[in-house]
Formats: structure tokens, sequence, C-alpha cells
């Protein structure tokens, strides 16, 4: 682990988080990359809650991760044991996560990261890579077997 990517990190999504209006304006009319909404139940407050993410494919399979390790979205999102995953133009999924243990497919989500992220995370991820790989947090995203989502704000 490296302090300092770990605090690069964190100050990154903590700008992330203050753009997060600009981007979702922009995310609704238009997409951007591959951007999708999550939306998982808090796990003290049982609210809905929705975070952008940038949904990872490898090895023919969805995931999502945190490049710095557990954060609120993933804490809640192993709590609750599903979450639902709008994609642009899609009808929700409802999804179930698998938190992948060091490997071969934990590898090639990392490896996707930067090359599937767009501009600036491409870069930042690859740049990170090493930190990434001792800390970063990724899930295998599984369809869950109800059809009708049950998370909705």
């Amino acid at each position: 682990m490296s302090r300092s990517w770990s605090f690069a990190l964190r100050w990154f999504y903590r700008l992330l988080v203050l753009i997060d209006p600009l981007v979702r304006a922009w995310y609704r009319p238009f997409g951007l990359g591959n951007t999708v909404d999550l939306i998982v139940r808090g796990r003290r407050s049982g609210e809905p809650r929705r975070v952008l993410l940038g949904l990872l494919c490898a090895e023919g399979g969805m995931y999502l991760g945190h490049p710095n390790g557990d954060v609120a979205w993933t804490r809640n999102l192993e709590a609750a044991h599903e979450g639902e995953l709008h994609m642009r133009g899609l009808p929700a999924l409802l999804v179930r996560p698998v938190r992948l243990p060091p490997g071969t497919e934990r590898e090639a989500v990392i490896r996707a990261t930067w090359r599937q992220h767009p501009f600036p995370g491409n870069v930042l991820y690859w740049l990170a890579r090493d930190h990434i790989r001792a800390v970063g947090t990724f899930f295998r995203l599984e369809a869950a077997k109800s059809d009708s989502p049950r998370n909705a704000p």
C-alpha cells in the first residue's frame, strides 16, 4: 500500500463528489463512457443511496470496484447483498455482489480499470496500479433471481 496513492485517490474522489451534480447533468442525456448508476440500501439507514460508477467488463462478467479499498458504497453493497444497476437506455438490473479475492479474475478487472474508464481515471489507475493491486476492492456482479427491482428510491 502506498500512502501517497491513498491520499491522491481520496482527493480525486472528493473532487468527483464535488462535481457530481455536473457529471449527472451530463450523464442523463448523453452518457459518460462506462458510467452506470448504482442504487443500494444504506447499511445503517436503510435508505436508497445512489452512486455513479464505472462498470468494468472482463472475462465475460460485469464488475464494480474502488481502487482505494472499501468505501461507503462498497460496504453498503456488501451489507445489502444486492443493488440495482441502472445502465443508460436499459431496464434496471438487480445484481448481487461477489467480492473478488486476489487471483487472475481480480487482476483482469484491475487491468480493465485503465483500459475501460474514461480520462483522467484511466491514466490515474494505470499510474496507481500497484497500490490498487494491494488495496482495491472489486466485486463481480451476478444477476439476482428476482426480476422486480426492490431498491428503487
